[in-house]
C-alpha cells in the first residue's frame, strides 16, 4: 500500500488586476538572492519555524519561483504573532477517512524506542494523543516544532499521553532526532498499527481519544488549524474530566 502525504501550503498575492495564489509543494523552486536553490525539506522547515519567508519572483505568473529571506527579530515577532492569530481563528480541519468520532479505538500494545510499554487498552483513564508518521515526510517534519510545543505544555499532567507511530526503523528515527528532537513517545517499525489496524494511509494523522478510549478528534495532513485543535482537544477533555 502506498503511503501518500498531505499539507496544505498556499499563499496569497493580491495585485491591482487579480489576487494570484501560490501553492507551495515539493516541486516548488525556492532559491536565495545569490541564486542557491534550497531544497524542500529545508525551506518548509524555515517557513514553519518563523526563521524565513518567500516572496514570488514574478507575482503575476502562478507558476513563479520564489526567493526565500531570512527573518530579523522585529520581522520573527510579527510574524509569530500573525501565525498565532491565524491559528486561532482557523476552523476545525477536516476529518480523515480512517477514524469515526465517538467510536472506541482499536486496542494495539508496542514499546517505544526506549524500551517503554505502551497499550490503549491499558491507558484507560488518560487522554492519548497519537501521530502517526515517517521522518521523510515534509509536514510530518515541519509541524514536530508546534507538537514539541503542546508535550511542553502538558509535561506536568499525568492524564495526557503523547504517543507517535512512525514507519520506520529504530536507527533512522534516532538519527533524524539528533537533529530535530521529537518529544513524543516514538514506536518504530508501526507500519503495521498504522495500515494494517487502522487502515492510515495519508500521513501525518492525529488523533485523540478520550479517558474511555473514544475517538474525540481525528485528521489528516496539516492544515492551518491542525495543532491548534490539538490543543483545543486536549484542554476541552481535560476540562470535561476535572468537573
Amino acid at each position: 500500500m502506498k503511503s501518500f502525504l498531505l499539507i496544505t501550503a498556499i499563499i496569497i498575492v493580491t495585485n491591482l488586476s487579480a489576487q494570484i495564489k501560490f501553492k507551495l509543494d515539493a516541486d516548488t523552486v525556492v532559491k536565495d538572492s545569490s541564486g542557491t536553490i534550497y531544497p524542500y525539506s529545508i525551506w518548509q522547515r524555515l517557513l514553519q519555524t518563523n526563521q524565513a519567508g518567500i516572496k514570488p519572483i514574478n507575482p503575476k505568473d502562478p507558476k513563479t519561483e520564489f526567493i526565500i529571506y531570512l527573518f530579523t527579530e522585529e520581522q520573527k515577532a510579527k510574524s509569530e504573532k500573525l501565525r498565532a492569530q491565524r491559528e486561532a481563528n482557523a476552523p476545525k480541519p477536516a476529518e480523515s477517512k480512517f477514524f469515526r468520532t465517538g467510536t472506541k479505538l482499536a486496542s494495539f500494545k508496542e514499546k517505544d524506542i526506549d524500551g517503554n510499554k505502551f497499550s490503549i487498552k491499558d491507558l484507560k483513564g488518560k487522554v492519548v494523543v497519537l501521530n502517526f508518521w515517517f521522518v521523510n515526510c515534509p509536514p510530518c517534519r515541519a509541524e514536530i516544532p508546534q507538537l514539541n510545543k503542546i508535550v511542553d505544555k502538558y509535561a506536568d499532567s499525568s492524564n495526557v499521553v503523547f504517543i507517535a507511530v512512525a514507519l520506520d526503523e529504530a536507527f533512522a528515527i534516532k538519527e533524524f532526532t539528533q537533529t530535530t528532537p521529537f518529544k513524543y513517545h516514538i514506536i518504530d517499525n508501526g507500519r503495521y498499527i498504522a495500515q494494517s489496524t487502522y487502515g492510515i494511509s495519508l500521513y501525518p494523522t492525529h488523533v485523540i481519544i478520550d479517558k474511555e478510549g473514544i475517538v474525540r478528534f481525528h485528521t489528516s495532513g496539516l492544515a492551518p488549524g491542525t495543532l491548534t485543535w490539538i490543543n483545543k482537544t486536549i484542554e476541552s477533555l481535560l476540562q470535561e474530566e476535572a468537573k
